[in-house]
């Protein structure tokens, strides 16, 4: 059985506010298979799939998580726009390896400063600056410290300790993000994210509202849980 179908197919809806009960109707099922369906109790048949593909306007592989963009697009090195708005240039696989990479990382985090800076919170910008600083940060010392040559002496946290001191910061960081996010005030020179400000976040806003950073957002999320399944089921 499909593990995303259920998931995915209860988010389209209740994105939509279409109830559980108007959304069978429509599909032409009755609200108990919908039901069943939605928590993953039935696996559909393919003519329902498509019924439901073409109920929200979504791709049928975006239905069962083979793409995380709703039009089932796969994204390719030439789909994401240059940082600085420069033409691409001829690279070797490798090369492309990493730009794409880099390009995917840059591209999500327009898309998230966006979504901070709508939220109107300093501290939940802030703290979430911090946060990625932090990560850029610790893997910076691990590609330094893979020459023996390169001098610890270039930073002043040492070496035995900077890791774990850093996570511990970005931990810091993470839990005042979440609070800020939550509104909850923890400091009195901080603020937090008041409800008018909340950013509504849906596939489809993504799209609307980030058509060219939107499948780089969607793809890291795709990823990142990705890895996480597999160190938590690393046998599958």
């Amino acid at each position: 059985m499909n593990a995303d179908f259920p998931r995915i197919i209860t988010l389209l809806r209740k994105e939509r506010k279409i109830s559980q009960k108007q959304a069978a109707a429509d599909l032409g099922v009755s609200q108990a298979l919908l039901s069943h369906y939605e928590k993953g109790v039935r696996e559909c048949g393919l003519d329902f799939l498509v019924k439901v593909a073409d109920y929200y306007n979504v791709s049928c592989d975006y239905l069962l998580g083979r793409s995380p963009d709703p039009v089932g697009k796969t994204i390719s090195y030439e789909d994401i726009p240059e940082p600085d708005g420069s033409k691409k240039e001829r690279l070797s696989p490798s090369e492309i390896m990493s730009s794409f990479s880099k390009k995917l990382i840059i591209s999500s985090v327009n898309v998230l400063f966006s979504i901070l800076q709508k939220a109107g919170s300093d501290t939940l910008t802030k703290e979430s600056s911090s946060f990625l600083m932090l990560a850029i940060y610790r893997i910076f010392r691990i590609a330094y410290s893979s020459n023996p040559e390169n001098d610890q002496l270039f930073f002043t946290i040492p070496e035995v300790c900077a890791s774990s001191c850093a996570a511990s910061a970005m931990a810091m960081c993470e839990a005042n993000a979440a609070a800020a996010a939550k509104g909850v005030k923890l400091s009195q020179a901080g603020d937090f994210v008041k409800e008018e400000n909340a950013p509504l976040i849906t596939t489809a806003s993504l799209s609307e509202e980030f058509p060219a950073y939107s499948s780089s957002i969607l793809n890291l999320i795709k990823n990142s849980e990705a890895k996480i399944h597999l160190l938590n089921n690393p046998q599958k």
